[in-house]
């Protein structure tokens, strides 16, 4: 197929690319290069560079792109960030999704796999969290791309169009080609490992007090090869609508685990720093994704905690400076 793939300079994007290109298929990545890496772009696809706030260079790419899908990965994705500049997240993440809707009307693409988040659901009143359950996000990302979500369900309702919508919570892991090179990096795994190659001072774990086994906060991690693949699956059903649907493991992992199982994958000793809970923080986030199992047929096979920490640390042995050295 001819895919245009948004956000494909990106972390989740690039990996997303990179799988596409060696499936065969003739890809188009369109990014700002915001936080995005020109070096990120896999080998064998088409690069555009185009911002989705600007709706007539949108329509213009997906016009020349003429692409017969979109895998749409491009956005504003810190919480943090969300809270002091919401008009960043409801601009690039919402604002700029309608302007791709808008050109994918108009070059008559009607088929589109997005990348939303778990964070549409805020605070889960239970766990793990299904999908029908109440969308109450707490801050703009959430917000903004629960909007999104709301948008591709009209769109279908109205003109036809063919979505899948993939919640999910933390993407962890690496390719042998790309891997994560975040500035800043607020991730708890490169986070880890970025410690240990001496770029920060210690790995801060907020919070020893929790209601969980360990008393450290629990989340969702997927490989993100296994996230790539339910892009894949899903993309490759898109004979029909396929609606939202979690990506996640059930179990998740704990931070007392994750610092562990960077000393056990490493061999080294982790400097750690023990603090307070942060404001907000729940204490376990974790995903049913029966649905994906059952209607992709998808299987998170990469998703143990040694593989996602084992391949992010050979990626930043060899790329120490990320996509620039």
């Amino acid at each position: 197929m001819r895919l245009l793939v948004t956000g494909g300079a990106g972390y989740i994007g690039s990996v997303m690319v990179e799988r596409l290109v060696d499936l065969g298929h003739d890809v188009v990545v369109l990014d700002n290069l915001w936080r995005g890496h020109r070096g990120a772009v896999a080998t064998g696809a088409s690069f555009v560079e185009a911002d989705l706030l600007d709706s007539a260079g949108t329509r213009q790419a997906v016009k020349d792109a003429a692409p017969e899908a979109v895998l749409h990965f491009a956005a504003a994705t810190l919480v943090g960030e969300s809270m002091t500049d919401p008009a960043r997240y409801f601009g690039a993440n919402t604002v700029g999704s309608h302007h791709l809707l808008l050109a994918m009307r108009e070059a008559n693409v009607a088929k589109i796999v997005f990348s939303s988040t778990a964070a549409v659901y805020g605070m889960p009143s239970r766990l793990p969290v299904e999908e029908g359950d109440e969308k109450r996000p707490i801050n703009p990302y959430g917000q903004s791309k629960l909007m999104v979500e709301q948008m591709l369900e009209a769109h279908a309702a109205a003109y036809g169009l063919r979505f899948a919508a993939l919640r999910y919570f933390n993407v962890a892991g690496a390719t042998r080609v790309h891997g994560e090179d975040h500035d800043p990096e607020t991730h708890a795994i490169p986070v880890a490992l970025q410690t240990l190659l001496g770029k920060r001072e210690r790995f801060s774990v907020f919070g020893t007090d929790y209601p969980t086994p360990d008393g450290t906060a629990i989340r969702d991690y997927v490989h993100v090869l296994d996230l790539a693949d339910a892009h894949v699956a899903a993309l490759e059903r898109l004979d029909r609508s396929l609606g939202a649907m979690n990506l996640g493991t059930k179990d998740g992992f704990s931070v007392r685990q994750i610092v562990e199982g960077v000393e056990r994958v490493t061999g080294r000793s982790l400097p750690v720093a023990y603090e307070g809970r942060r404001a907000g923080d729940p204490p376990s986030l974790v995903a049913d994704s029966s649905l994906a199992r059952s209607v992709l047929g998808w299987t998170p096979a990469r998703s143990t905690l040694d593989e996602m920490i084992g391949s992010a640390w050979e990626w930043f042995q060899k790329h120490p400076g990320g996509y620039a050295g």
